[in-house]
């Protein structure tokens, strides 16, 4: 197929050149726009789609990881592309000149505005659906657009719906749903303050609190990296690799839509042991190794996902960087910043704090009576920087999405970091 072969030589050209992952999709998408919807069509267990504010690139690894630990074949869209390009793109690296895929299940993490362009060319059989929360408002406007972009996914999956039961906003989207199965991931009730809706961080009682609604999957305690969770009346306990307590509620959501594609096939067992195996996704707590002490990169792009990761994470004896930009990427609105209570900062101060809106940030923090050492807008020297005033402490990076991307590629030269363009 004429398209297939195009994206092919564009894919292969653009990876000569060390160009971005999503170009030859979006050329595939120009010349033939029917391109996704003949490469997923007819997959034996279907089409997942993962969407929502937070969580998105860990929660579809885990899927994914999940799945194939039960002898299934997933494609995914692996490099966090999250564009229905980056999908397209991702399709051309699997799919033979004629633009065949073989596997079993395409797993897929989609932008929210995206995902919905996306369930347009091809209907979704599962769609799990993870929160709504303020974030890039300069796209979005507000946050119940958000639940309303959501909900259009919902009314596409043609299967079952997987909704958070602790969100007022996506458990609402249950309402809307008429073709489709409904089935939720849930908290046990002791720790519902430690995952506070958006509503909950600003007060609001314009939207109901949880309900009672049966899950499929409870995250029942959570001890560090060990977690308890509730499947078919049988608490297990599981010792993760993933690092921070929002990561492991997504895994809740992760083991719930596994157990949904694989219906009677499910094995909790094999699912929890595949569950433990599980790394964190590129900068999701990820843990590196720089000058014999590990250097571990947290993403933060909104209130309850910075809130959580200073949570997540003790900042005891340990270097602080933060980084902060506002591209595309990013969000431009960083007036968010001003809604994270930075307290647990204080006693040990920030070491370093980068990024194009690295004053912001500084003045964020200056308020908050939280020591700043140095602030440095250029993000490579500031890097290399923290990295020699902290030399023999752990490190700890707090960072938005093309921070993190522009940090990872100064680490690639002096430690082992897999690059993603």
């Amino acid at each position: 197929m004429l398209s297939v072969l195009v994206g092919k030589a564009v894919r292969a050209a653009s990876r000569l050149r060390g160009g971005g992952s999503a170009l030859p999709g979006l050329v595939v998408e120009r010349i033939d726009p029917g391109f996704m919807g003949r490469a997923l069509t007819g997959l034996q267990h279907g089409v997942v789609v993962v969407s929502g504010t937070n969580g998105k690139t860990t929660t579809t690894k885990m899927v994914v990881e999940l799945l194939q630990g039960q002898g299934l074949t997933v494609f995914t869209n692996r490099t966090g592309s999250n564009f229905t390009r980056g999908v397209a793109a991702a399709l051309l690296g699997d799919v033979d000149w004629r633009g065949r895929l073989k596997a079993d299940i395409a797993v897929l993490e989609l932008d929210e505005a995206h995902a919905v362009h996306f369930v347009q060319l091809v209907p979704p059989t599962h769609c799990l659906l993870l929160n709504v929360l303020r974030d890039q408002l300069d796209r979005f406007g507000e946050i119940d657009k958000t639940t309303r972009l959501l909900a259009q996914i919902a009314a596409k999956t043609t299967g079952t719906v997987v909704l958070n039961r602790e969100d007022p906003r996506v458990a609402s989207i249950a309402s809307t749903v008429t073709d489709a199965a409904v089935t939720y991931f849930g908290l046990d009730e002791s720790l519902r303050s430690t995952f506070p809706s958006d509503d909950d961080l600003r007060g609001s009682a314009s939207v109901a609190p949880p309900s009672s609604l049966p899950a499929d999957v409870v995250l029942e305690s959570v001890d560090g990296n060990s977690a308890s969770f509730l499947i078919d009346g049988t608490a297990s306990r599981v010792e993760l690799r993933l690092r921070g307590v929002y990561n492991i509620f997504n895994a809740a959501a992760a083991l719930t839509m596994a157990r949904t594609v694989l219906g009677v096939d499910a094995r909790p067992a094999a699912l929890l042991e595949s569950l433990a195996a599980v790394e964190p996704a590129f900068g999701r707590g990820e843990s590196l190794v720089v000058d014999g002490n590990p250097l571990e990169l947290v993403l933060v792009k909104n209130p309850s996902g910075f809130r959580l990761g200073l949570k997540s994470f003790d900042p005891e004896g340990c270097a602080t960087m933060i980084a902060i930009n506002d591209n595309y990427a990013d969000g431009r609105d960083m007036s968010w910043l001003w809604d994270v209570d930075f307290d647990s900062l204080a006693a040990a101060g920030v070491d370093m704090v980068s990024g194009v809106r690295a004053y912001d940030m500084a003045l964020r923090l200056k308020y908050e009576d939280v020591r700043t050492a140095a602030v440095n807008t250029d993000t490579t020297a500031a890097l290399a920087s923290f990295i020699r005033a902290a030399q023999g402490r752990p490190k700890r990076i707090f960072c938005t999405y093309t921070a993190m991307l522009g940090i990872r590629r100064d680490l690639s030269r002096i430690t082992d970091v897999k690059v993603v363009s």
